[in-house]
């Protein structure tokens, strides 16, 4: 089990970051993070979730004409952003991904409803394990939502089968500009055991 630190760093004391620090986020980090955010599973090893960091100013403006007004000053201050976007062709890795079952493929291909579904939620919870690993190396996070979703596909997949999901920025995060952090439901109010 992970002692009380770890758990700090990965949990309670984490927080979503609003400022950032002026210190670079290298390509080797961002090697590690992914190295370790793959191994995090997914249902029948499906794996579609593709990452753009972004980090160069060229990508950085079209980047910042795809996010809500409330997030662009945010995500320009962040040394990265990483874009999880979900590859809604991912079954054709199926016989990589899933080799013991020669007829994975055929779970997912011709089905639009079934590859949706899989897509989303298999790609949200590759860039939970992302936040996750993130966090494990020492990276603050700042994960979102709120940016245009067609205007992002045009910038960053166009003429491919991705599309984003949510973007998260990476970096080292300026304490000084956190807001108090949120409530949370108690076990009661969000669970039950039957």
């Amino acid at each position: 089990m992970l002692n009380d630190s770890a758990l700090d760093i990965l949990f309670r004391n984490a927080r979503t970051h609003n400022g950032w620090r002026e210190k670079p986020v290298s390509d080797e980090q961002l090697r590690q993070l992914y190295d370790l955010m793959k191994w995090g599973p997914t249902s029948a090893n499906c794996s579609p979730a593709r990452i753009v960091f972004v980090k160069s100013a060229e990508a950085k403006e079209k980047l910042l004409a795809c996010m809500d007004p409330g997030n662009v000053d945010k995500t320009r201050a962040a040394p990265v952003t990483a874009i999880i976007g979900m590859d809604m062709a991912f079954y054709e890795r199926m016989p990589q991904l899933f080799p013991h079952n020669p007829d994975a493929r055929s779970w997912f291909a011709g089905k639009p409803e079934v590859i949706a579904s899989t897509a989303m939620r298999n790609s949200s919870l590759q860039g939970a394990y992302l936040i996750m690993a993130a966090r494990a190396i020492g990276l603050d996070c700042a994960p979102m939502s709120g940016f245009n979703a067609d205007k992002m596909n045009a910038a960053f997949f166009q003429g491919t089968s991705i599309k984003a999901n949510f973007v998260c920025s990476l970096g080292y995060g300026d304490t000084s500009k956190l807001h108090p952090r949120g409530p949370r439901l108690t076990f009661d109010e969000a669970c039950r055991t039957e």
